[in-house]
């Protein structure tokens, strides 16, 4: 599970009851009030199409689609369970286990994927949760996705494949610790955001420049913030954007969420100022992973805990 300590299970435990009570007085739910924007008509309903069965993945606290190898996704477990990354196919299926050469596990939470100009895939992996919001630095790690994932089924983390030196980038936020769930990279300027996890209040928006060629300790500088049609509006546990770097994708515990990059728009920061439209992504408890397809035409969403289902939520339409 996501909550690693009792403080914060108290906290989740209090704020459902809470919401409970106000949906029994005044018709507000957890995901979404009488003034959300909905975007039920851009998808269909969620389905699941497999089921995570491999008793190795336990926290499935991030997810990506692989944009060079077909049928491959890519999952992580949460903190202090290894340095370790996992291939499956759509089924569930757990396709190999590799060791990230050069990472350490302080707490994971999130992953991201882009396919270059040139062909290449890297997978990031976002190493910024801070539930007790003491860490003196965060670091997100870069790594050439392994091209064997379809092969490597024998292996496991007793025995697992090791994946080329990461690049690591350190940073700090602006402002001082903050708890983030959620990576998302820009598919063309590879520009990475960081987005926290907020109990009270809406999440917080971070960018960091790809310089992955210094030693020296990056700041993540504030660029928006963004409020969920949810209570609480800014408990952010995932998000991506999508191959065409128009459309923004983000979740809470259980329900997804997207922006769309308003026609016309200067630059890309111009989605952050959107209202994110919520849509149903399928049973998820403590749900804290969600990717584009890579088409962008579908969405795909775990949640953590043992066997957790793979869920697909196809989109009726481009915008």
């Amino acid at each position: 599970m996501s909550i690693k300590t009792i403080t914060e299970f108290g906290c989740i435990v209090i704020l459902l009851i809470g919401t409970a009570l106000l949906a029994s007085c005044s018709g507000i739910s957890y995901s979404g009030g009488k003034d959300a924007v909905l975007a039920g008509d851009s998808f269909e309903a969620p389905e699941i199409i497999g089921r995570i069965t491999s008793d190795e993945i336990t926290e499935s606290s991030g997810l990506t689609v692989s944009k060079c190898q077909a049928n491959v996704f890519w999952t992580l477990n949460d903190s202090d369970r290894g340095p370790f990354i996992y291939a499956i196919d759509a089924t569930g299926k757990k396709l190999g286990t590799w060791r990230v050469f050069g990472a350490t596990n302080v707490d994971w939470e999130d992953m991201a994927s882009v396919k270059t100009s040139t062909g290449e895939c890297f997978i990031y992996i976002s190493d910024a949760g801070d539930n007790e919001m003491k860490r003196d630095a965060y670091a997100i790690y870069r790594l050439r996705e392994p091209s064997n994932a379809g092969k490597a089924t024998a292996s496991s983390k007793d025995d697992p494949l090791v994946t080329e030196e990461a690049d690591v980038l350190r940073f700090i936020f602006s402002g001082g610790q903050q708890n983030s769930e959620a990576l998302l990279v820009h598919p063309s300027t590879n520009e990475m955001y960081v987005v926290s996890k907020q109990f009270n209040g809406p999440a917080k928006v971070f960018k960091l420049k790809p310089n992955f060629d210094t030693r020296e300790i990056q700041t993540a500088e504030t660029v928006a913030a963004v409020s969920l049609p949810a209570i609480p509006n800014g408990l952010v546990t995932g998000g991506d954007i999508s191959p065409d770097g128009k459309h923004v994708v983000l979740c809470d515990y259980y329900s997804g969420y997207e922006l769309i990059l308003p026609k016309g728009a200067a630059k890309f920061d111009d989605i952050w100022s959107e209202k994110p439209a919520a849509f149903d992504l399928g049973p998820r408890e403590f749900g804290e992973a969600v990717s584009f397809g890579e088409d962008g035409n579908a969405v795909f969403a775990t949640t953590e805990k043992s066997n957790p289902p793979l869920i697909r939520v196809r989109r009726k339409k481009i915008k």
